[in-house]
């Protein structure tokens, strides 16, 4: 999950900046944290506001140059580490009113391209997947565990349809080959009850596999937690994502903290519980038409974006019960 989609031309554009800059208001100072740097397309532009500060991170190790780059000219206003946002809180934020954080769980044009990830089902490189900081890769994944941890990756982390038949056809392929990208790509072709018109038969496997390679569930979940516990009265936290279940998260972590209902309907009224947040748009920000000509890619960004107003530090438990079954699916990973 790092930085904003490129389209070929690989000119950075960073989705719904226009819209994150009108939440944000950098033109009035502050301190922001830019969670997911990637090219340091969010950092840059709240940067040209000459009072503002901005600490980024990111897991992808490629993103130290554009830091660096950024750092020569911004050098007392711009801070960076190599972190995944679930560690956020590793930062050096003592003393700091942070006006908001900013999330971007898309990934780049370059990231696509570069075949060594092996991110990408048109790709001749290896099946990798790895985005930076992580423990294992897709082939080990796909070449070790069983056909039942395979499809309950596939359905519920890439909602792929034909989650069984894939599954079963890995496995009776690497008792014969290791299979790489490619092999991998012919055994969900051949998986497939129907071709999909609109995107490539890969595209659910490959996105399910990535997200269980860089354990991008607890990732989010952990940002989502300590981006609450950072922030003071009236920050900000602001995520675009890119796939429904990614959004899914967001929108239920969102309303669990902004809703205001009893712990128990035997509590008189007064135990009900605090509002932590408050969403100022229930439905998601959506990219401009204009946007998406110059973007394709932007064409499934969604923004979402809430405000604290509370302090509560309770909450943490709820949260990880609401999600405990993905993150079972996820600590599959102990097999390998």
């Amino acid at each position: 999950m790092n930085a904003t989609i490129l389209p070929s031309d690989e000119k950075h554009h960073p989705v719904l900046l226009n819209e994150i800059l009108s939440i944000i208001s950098p033109q009035n100072g502050g301190t922001f944290i830019d969670c997911t740097f990637g090219q340091g397309g969010y950092s840059k532009a709240i940067l040209k506001f000459p009072k503002t500060k901005v600490y980024a991170l990111d897991r992808d190790n490629n993103s130290k140059q554009f830091a660096l780059n950024l750092k020569i000219k911004n050098k007392n206003r711009f801070f960076f580490q190599n972190l995944k946002f679930g560690d956020l809180d590793k930062l050096d934020l003592e003393n700091k009113k942070i006006k908001a954080l900013i999330f971007d769980l898309g990934f780049s044009y370059s990231q696509i391209k570069d075949y060594k990830r092996g991110l990408s089902f048109m790709s001749e490189g290896p099946l990798d997947m790895r985005m930076g900081l992580n423990e294992f890769s897709a082939l080990e994944v796909i070449n070790n565990l069983e056909q039942k941890d395979l499809e309950l990756i596939f359905k519920f982390f890439g909602e792929e349809k034909d989650s069984k038949r894939v599954a079963k056809n890995i496995i009776l392929e690497r008792q014969k080959n290791l299979i790489d990208t490619q092999k991998l790509v012919k055994i969900i072709n051949k998986s497939k009850k129907k071709n999909n018109k609109k995107t490539h038969n890969a595209t659910k496997v490959f996105q399910a596999l990535r997200i269980f390679v860089n354990k991008e569930i607890s990732e989010l979940i952990k940002g989502l937690i300590k981006s609450v516990k950072i922030l003071e009265k009236n920050g900000l936290i602001i995520f675009v994502s890119f796939h429904s279940l990614e959004d899914k998260i967001i929108k239920t972590f969102f309303r669990s903290l902004s809703e205001n209902k009893k712990t128990s309907r035997y509590l008189p009224d007064n135990e009900e519980k605090k509002n932590i947040l408050s969403l100022i748009k229930k439905k998601p920000i959506l990219p401009s038409n204009e946007e998406i000509k110059l973007n394709s890619p932007s064409r499934s960004a969604k923004l979402r974006y809430a405000i604290k107003i509370n302090n509560d530090e309770n909450f943490e438990a709820e949260i990880y019960r609401k999600f405990q079954f993905l993150l079972d699916i996820e600590n599959l990973s102990e097999k390998l």
